[in-house]
C-alpha cells in the first residue's frame, strides 16, 4: 500500500467496545486498574439470556436508583431483548431520566469515573450510560467571608450541579446559558461558563471559551485559582483580576450587569469577569439596607480601605518629620522612644498580625479564644511594657488591620497589604519623595492593569461621571435604569420595555 501502515485482520480498534463481556473485563482492567482499585465494581448479570454487566466507582453510585433498575430488568424475558438488546434496553426498559449510548470504550471508563454507571451488553459493540450518580456535599450554608445581616442564607458549596441549580433557582430567563467544558489531562474537572445570552458581550463570551479550550496542564485539583491562573495569567502582580464570590444573590446581580461567571467542580466559589477594583469593595450588605444606609456603609467601608493603605505610612512621616503637622495634631507621635527603631517596631508588628491570622486558621475552634488572648494580651502587653514596642505602634497597626478586615474582598485586603509595607519602607528610606513616589507608581500601575481587557480602575480613570455616582452611592434601584457601560452588554437597558 506504500503508507506503512500495517493492519492485522480480527484486530479491533483499542477505543472499541469488545463483544465479550470477559473481554470487557480485561480491557476495563488495563485501562481502569479493575479488580486493582477496591472502588470500581464490574458487575455480571444476565437479563432475558443476554449477559451484561455494570460498571461503576462504588463511592459514586446511587444505590437506590441502581437497585430499581436491576429489580426491572431482571424480569425480563427473552422475547423482550430481541432483535437489538441494546436498544430495548435503552428506549424501554432502564428507568432513568438520564441514559446514553457510548461507543468509545475510553469515553465510558471516563463517564464511570466521573460518577455515572456503565451498562455493557454483549455483543452490541455499544454501551448505555445511566447517569446515576450522587456526590459527597456539605449541606448549602452562608458563606464565612460573605456575610450580611439581612438575606439569603445560601451559599455555593463544592458540588457543580447544586452550584449551578443555585443561580437557575434565582434567574429562570430561558437565555441564561450554561455550557460545560472538561479541563485538565487528567483530573477532567467540570468547568462551566454562565452568562445571559442577550446581554453578555459576545466577543467576551467567545474569548472565555477559546480560553478554557486552550488550557493545557495535567489537571486542576485547585479548582478555581488555578483556572484563573491559566486563562488569565496576571504573574506576579499582587491584585486579584477577578471577583470570587460564594453568594447566589451577588452572582446573579453580576450577571444582569452583563458580567461573565465561571464555575469549576469541587470549587465552593465562582469567578466574576469582568472586574474592577471597585467591584472588589462593594458587599452585599449595602444593597440590604435603604439607599442612605448603603451609602453610609459603603463611606465607612472606603474609610477602613484607605486607612489600611495609607494610615501607617502617613502617621511614619510625621513623626519623623514634625514639620508636617498640621496646626492641632501637634499631639500625634510617640510620647517616648522604644528600644527598637520605629520602622523595625512596624515590620514586627506586620508580620506578628499574620502570624495571628495564619494561626487562627490553623487552630482548632476550641482553642482560637485561647490562642487569641495569649497573641493579643500577653504578647502585646510583655512588648509594650518591656519596651521594645510603643502603645502608637501597637494602636495604629490595630486599625490598619481592622481596615483591612472590613475589605470585602479578601485578596484585595492581601494585596493592600503588600502596598502598605512597600509605602512604609519607601517613607523610611527616603522620607516624604519615596512616599509620593510609591504612591504614584501603585496608582499608575493599577492604572495600566487590566482585568481581561477591562480598565481595572473604572469609572475613576478612565473617568465616567454616572458611573462614578453609582460607585461613591449606592442608588435606589428603580434609578438603575442601564447596565454598567463597562461590560459592553447587548441589551444595555435594565428596565423591561413596555
Amino acid at each position: 500500500m506504500g503508507t506503512g501502515v500495517k493492519i492485522k485482520l480480527g484486530q479491533h480498534d483499542s477505543n472499541s467496545i469488545p463483544a465479550d463481556i470477559g473481554e470487557i473485563r480485561h480491557a476495563l482492567k488495563e485501562k481502569s486498574g479493575l479488580d486493582i482499585s477496591f472502588d470500581l465494581v464490574f458487575r455480571e448479570m444476565e437479563f432475558g439470556g443476554v449477559r451484561a454487566a455494570f460498571f461503576f466507582a462504588n463511592g459514586f453510585a446511587k444505590d437506590v436508583v441502581l437497585t430499581d433498575v436491576i429489580a426491572r430488568l431482571s424480569l425480563l424475558e427473552r422475547d423482550q431483548l430481541e432483535p437489538d438488546a441494546l436498544a430495548d434496553l435503552l428506549n424501554r426498559y432502564v428507568s432513568h431520566i438520564q441514559v446514553s449510548t457510548e461507543e468509545n470504550l475510553d469515553q465510558a471508563v471516563g463517564f464511570a469515573l466521573m460518577g455515572s454507571t456503565v451498562l455493557f451488553v454483549e455483543d452490541a459493540g455499544k454501551s448505555l450510560v445511566i447517569d446515576a450518580k450522587q456526590f459527597p456535599v456539605r449541606s448549602i450554608e452562608e458563606p464565612d467571608l460573605e456575610r450580611v445581616v439581612r438575606g439569603s442564607r445560601d451559599g455555593f458549596v463544592e458540588t457543580l450541579l447544586t452550584n449551578v441549580t443555585l443561580v437557575r433557582r434565582r434567574i429562570r430567563d430561558p437565555r441564561l446559558k450554561l455550557e460545560l467544558f472538561r479541563v485538565g489531562e487528567r483530573t477532567k474537572t467540570d468547568v462551566c461558563i454562565g452568562y445571559i445570552d442577550d446581554i453578555a458581550d459576545p466577543d467576551l463570551v467567545r474569548s472565555l471559551k477559546d480560553k478554557i479550550g486552550k488550557v493545557k496542564l495535567d489537571g486542576i485539583p485547585l479548582g478555581d485559582k488555578q483556572l484563573e491562573e491559566a486563562i488569565i495569567g496576571k504573574g506576579w502582580s499582587p491584585y486579584p483580576s477577578v471577583r470570587y464570590s460564594e453568594r447566589p444573590d451577588v452572582v446573579c446581580a453580576h450577571m444582569l450587569e452583563g458580567h461573565v461567571i465561571l464555575f469549576a467542580d469541587t470549587s465552593p466559589s465562582v469567578m466574576i469577569l469582568p472586574t474592577t477594583f471597585f467591584h472588589l469593595v462593594q458587599h452585599a450588605e449595602e444593597y440590604r439596607q435603604t439607599p442612605f444606609v448603603g451609602s453610609y456603609l459603603r463611606w465607612v467601608r472606603f474609610l477602613g480601605i484607605f486607612t489600611s493603605l495609607f494610615l501607617l505610612p502617613l502617621w511614619f512621616l510625621l513623626v519623623k518629620h514634625p514639620e508636617l503637622k498640621p496646626p492641632g495634631l501637634e499631639f500625634l507621635g510617640p510620647q517616648k522612644a522604644g528600644k527598637l527603631p520605629l520602622l523595625i517596631q512596624f515590620l514586627l508588628v506586620e508580620v506578628g498580625v499574620d502570624m495571628m491570622r495564619l494561626a487562627a486558621v490553623h487552630t482548632p475552634s476550641p482553642l482560637t479564644v485561647a490562642m487569641g488572648l495569649v497573641a493579643a494580651i500577653l504578647v502585646g502587653e510583655i512588648a509594650i511594657k518591656t519596651g521594645l514596642f510603643i502603645n502608637e505602634v501597637v494602636l495604629y497597626m490595630s486599625i490598619a488591620a481592622v481596615g483591612m478586615f472590613a475589605t470585602p474582598s479578601y485578596e484585595l485586603g492581601l494585596a493592600n497589604r503588600i502596598v502598605r509595607l512597600a509605602l512604609l519602607v519607601l517613607a523610611a528610606a527616603f522620607g516624604i519623595p519615596g512616599f509620593v513616589i510609591g504612591g504614584t507608581v501603585w496608582l499608575i500601575a493599577l492604572t495600566v492593569n487590566r482585568s481581561y481587557n477591562t480598565p481595572y480602575m473604572w469609572p475613576f480613570i478612565p473617568f465616567n461621571a454616572k458611573a462614578m455616582v453609582s460607585i461613591l452611592f449606592r442608588r435606589p434601584i428603580l434609578a438603575s435604569k442601564s447596565r454598567p457601560s463597562i461590560t459592553q452588554s447587548v441589551d444595555s437597558t435594565r428596565q423591561p420595555r413596555e
